[in-house]
């Protein structure tokens, strides 16, 4: 395969490898979308739970308080059918006695009544609009879901195909350098630079004259030093007065091998602004 057919399918396959690890990074992130829902879901719920178990334990106090009542009741009811039987002044204070505190246990008691089944009214009407609340939010709940799994589903159809491309692309292209590749536009989306002068397009670092010269002649793929981007010669027209030019009688053949293949790649931004030529930074090298 020659140089410029592998440089045109390197640079199809970046288009493809960018667009791929864009939808990837987004299939992770969307679940995260509903965690807001869901957590507001579970808070619902757990609040109601706590309120409908309060809600029970006044149910409790009221049937008890319904039959404490019954009982003072009765007991006054019963002390005024006795008064037709006394026969003494004593008997009377007795009884009269008994009526009377039966009557103010009977009054105390459907006084807490009444308080507490008005307590359990307004925790009944809470509770049916929590009952609401949670549906209306399950329902919405459920619709974001099912709406996200046909995205999900949507992003990893296009997923497959991308991956169908990629292998397409990839066929016949170093191993080596397809994996490099991969990992430098997993970071930085662009992995193939123009090299203007001697001075990479990608981290805007003076290259060694040698290897710059390699680089034009274009036998084979190299990687920037720097930045492990992949680079192609393209003439500069007009080079800034700020491009700093460096003295370098050593060839590429000299230079670190393993420097230039190191898998700890420089991590290196792009900057495609027009000011960018304004900061190139220059590396001195010792022959």
């Amino acid at each position: 395969m020659q140089m410029t057919e592998e440089l045109e399918r390197l640079k199809s396959l970046q288009d493809v490898l960018a667009e791929k690890y864009e939808i990837e990074a987004k299939v992770e992130e969307l679940p995260k979308t509903l965690d807001g829902s869901t957590e507001s879901l579970d808070r619902f719920k757990r609040e109601y739970i706590e309120k409908n178990k309060l809600y029970e334990e006044k149910k409790d106090i009221v049937a008890r308080l319904r039959v404490e009542l019954d009982e003072a009741q009765r007991k006054r009811e019963e002390g005024e059918r006795g008064m037709d039987a006394i026969s003494t002044h004593r008997e009377y204070e007795i009884l009269e006695k008994q009526i009377s505190e039966a009557q103010a246990l009977e009054d105390s008691k459907r006084k807490e009544l009444q308080r507490e089944e008005k307590s359990m009214a307004e925790l009944n009407d809470l509770l049916k609009s929590e009952e609401d609340l949670i549906a209306s939010t399950e329902k919405d709940v459920n619709e974001a879901r099912e709406n996200l799994d046909k995205e999900i589903a949507a992003c990893n159809e296009k997923l497959e195909a991308l991956k169908a491309q990629e292998a397409e692309i990839s066929e016949g292209i170093d191993s080596e350098t397809i994996m490099k590749f991969q990992r430098i536009i997993k970071r930085n989306r662009k992995g193939i630079v123009a090299v203007k002068g001697k001075v990479c397009d990608g981290c805007h670092m003076i290259l060694p004259a040698q290897f710059a010269n390699e680089v034009h002649h274009g036998e084979k793929i190299l990687f920037c030093p720097y930045c492990s981007r992949i680079l192609f010669y393209e003439e500069a027209a007009d080079l800034d007065e700020n491009y700093v030019s460096i003295h370098d009688d050593s060839s590429a053949d000299d230079m670190d091998e393993d420097l230039l293949e190191d898998e700890d790649f420089i991590d290196i931004e792009d900057d495609d602004s027009e000011d960018s030529d304004s900061s190139i930074k220059s590396l001195d090298y010792e022959n």
